[in-house]
């Protein structure tokens, strides 16, 4: 599910434009210390001095301030790159770790199904035209496209790490987990009410299944457990709800 709702002025970026073709001021004091994050972030994955990061920097942070987002927001984008500092020393090349993360929902609308791949194909060519080592580009480019299903395979601790910093919302205090389930639902708005619930628990119920969530040593000693209480309490609330309301048919 992903979304046409976003307004005329993002197509650019949906359509993989390279984020350096435009640029847009940083509004604040967070989009600040992230835009300052990108640009020690370009220079420590090897982009030549006489290329300028911060156009990109720019370009992202406007992709990831798109109106259609309620939860695939900056803030979303700054608490994956703040777990990845927690995993950090478990991954084999951060730099090519944190480039997947300001890339890995670059490209999202709630009703469309190739976010990941189009998120991919977009730090390809921005990567490459910033000056970016090509395994490090193609690195990146992998770890985006692993965000679709978030099972890196064994000894994959590049994706270990940006999967788990990914996932680490799941195991956050009830509270925080309730204002997550709250903003992901509004991402699908669009959605009646009968359909989001059961799609919803379809994917609760797959990541309950799992026998992981959490591949780092680091997350699976302390967001393991708490994510599984936290799915499974929203699982039974969904099903609750979809009890009360009886049959639809």
């Amino acid at each position: 599910m992903d979304s046409d709702t976003a307004p005329d002025a993002a197509p650019d970026t949906a359509q993989g434009t390279a984020p350096g073709t435009a640029q847009h001021p940083a509004p604040d004091a967070a989009a600040a210390r992230l835009r300052s994050r990108w640009l020690a972030t370009a220079a420590a994955a090897g982009a030549p001095a006489d290329r300028d990061p911060g156009p990109y920097a720019d370009r992202l942070l406007a992709a990831w301030a798109e109106p259609q987002r309620r939860y695939h927001t900056t803030a979303h984008l700054a608490d994956v790159l703040a777990r990845i500092d927690v995993l950090a020393a478990h991954a084999a090349d951060r730099a090519a770790v944190e480039l997947a993360a300001w890339f890995h929902d670059a490209v999202y609308r709630p009703d469309r199904s190739e976010n990941e791949e189009r998120s991919a194909a977009l730090a390809e060519r921005a990567l490459r035209e910033l000056g970016i080592p090509e395994d490090r580009t193609a690195e990146a480019a992998r770890l985006v496209r692993l965000t679709t299903t978030h099972d890196p395979a064994p000894g994959d601790t590049n994706g270990e790490v940006l999967c788990d910093a990914d996932l680490a919302v799941l195991a956050g205090a009830p509270d925080a987990y309730a204002a997550y389930a709250a903003a992901v639902r509004a991402e699908y708005g669009f959605v009646p009410d009968g359909a989001f619930h059961a799609g919803r628990a379809a994917v609760l119920r797959q990541l309950l299944d799992l026998p992981r969530l959490f591949r780092t040593p680091y997350g699976a000693a302390h967001w393991e457990a708490p994510a599984r209480r936290n799915l499974a309490a929203e699982l039974a609330s969904l099903t609750g709800q979809a009890e009360q309301a009886g049959p639809t048919g």
